[in-house]
């Protein structure tokens, strides 16, 4: 009886949070969000919901932060392509653009960051300085970066690629190759067909 009672009492909390999931998702398309079918959204945080397309059956963990931090540019500019997994808690701080390929797996924690703060002027705060470099970010298809990773701006994560987790990319990583460090650097190639 027990067993029977916990099993119903499961499924009615599943359903449920898949009615809010539902809900949700449907709130941020109205919002102007382009999100794809079989795609549904749990707790995320959006500056401007235009700018971020979602492809379809994409995995998306909670708190995820999607800040678009540039000017008014028509079309979105973090582009996350078809089953993509987004674990909890990553950041997209994008000011150009920060491209997605499909059936990537992004882990806890992963930073993906398209700017630098300016630096170079003694005369104003730094808090002041506005004129850091801005480059677009492209993860091509099949990429799998570990738990706490931070993507800068101008890289481009080759197809296939693997990045260990706490690495900080600075660099272009080519297809197929296992990076990881700080700053990240080529650990080895991968195997097989």
């Amino acid at each position: 009886m027990t067993a029977t009672f916990a099993c119903g009492t499961f499924r009615l909390r599943a359903s449920a949070a898949r009615a809010v999931a539902a809900l949700r998702t449907a709130w941020w398309r109205f919002l102007g969000m382009q999100i794809g079918e079989g795609t549904l959204l749990p707790r995320v945080r959006v500056t401007w919901p235009h700018e971020v397309s979602l492809g379809r059956d994409c995995a998306l963990e909670h708190e995820i932060h999607f800040k678009y931090d540039g000017i008014y540019a028509p079309g979105p500019t973090i582009i996350v392509g078809d089953r993509v997994f987004i674990g909890f808690g990553c950041e997209f701080n994008v000011r150009k653009r920060v491209e997605i390929g499909a059936d990537c797996l992004i882990a806890s924690g992963c930073k993906f960051i398209d700017h630098d703060h300016g630096i170079s002027r003694r005369d104003i705060s730094m808090r002041e300085q506005t004129d850091g470099a801005e480059a677009a970010i492209v993860v091509e298809p099949d990429v799998w970066l570990g738990v706490n990773v931070v993507v800068l701006k101008g890289v481009t994560i080759g197809r296939g690629a693997i990045i260990a987790a706490g690495a900080i990319v600075t660099t272009d990583v080519p297809s197929h190759e296992i990076w990881g460090g700080v700053p990240a650097r080529r650990l080895l190639e991968r195997r097989g067909g």
